[in-house]
């Protein structure tokens, strides 16, 4: 399978929650650096961070860019706080595919909502 089809069927399984289908898109070696965070995952791992991720509620493809075995998607995460406040992120994730699978994903993860800080843009 090419980039372009794994990333659309990886947010496919990860929005419907399909964490037991969610291995068979992975390569064995699979990998995943958040970078902001430089915690770097495993398969198992990256399925059980996913899994068990408090709040998580919906994934919804914004754009994805894709040529032969390397792509992109970026895609807009929304949740639920514990004192019930509505989450929303951005994430872009960079992948490579190896025999058919992801083999790597760098993730770049943004919360939506943002102020500039003070005197950074022009009035």
């Amino acid at each position: 399978m090419d980039a372009a089809t794994l990333l659309a069927r990886l947010a496919s399984v990860i929005d419907a929650h399909d964490w037991e289908g969610l291995p068979a898109l992975l390569h064995p070696d699979f990998s995943c650096r958040l970078v902001h965070t430089g915690e770097v995952f495993d398969r198992a791992g990256w399925v059980r961070l996913n899994a068990d991720y408090p709040g998580f509620q919906r994934l919804r493809v914004e754009d994805l860019v894709a040529d032969g075995v390397r792509g992109v998607l970026r895609a807009r995460v929304t949740g639920t706080s514990e004192t019930g406040d509505e989450l929303v992120f951005a994430v872009a994730s960079f992948a490579t595919v190896r025999d058919d699978l992801l083999a790597e994903l760098v993730e770049v993860w943004a919360d939506v909502g943002q102020d500039a800080p003070a005197g950074t843009r022009l009035d």
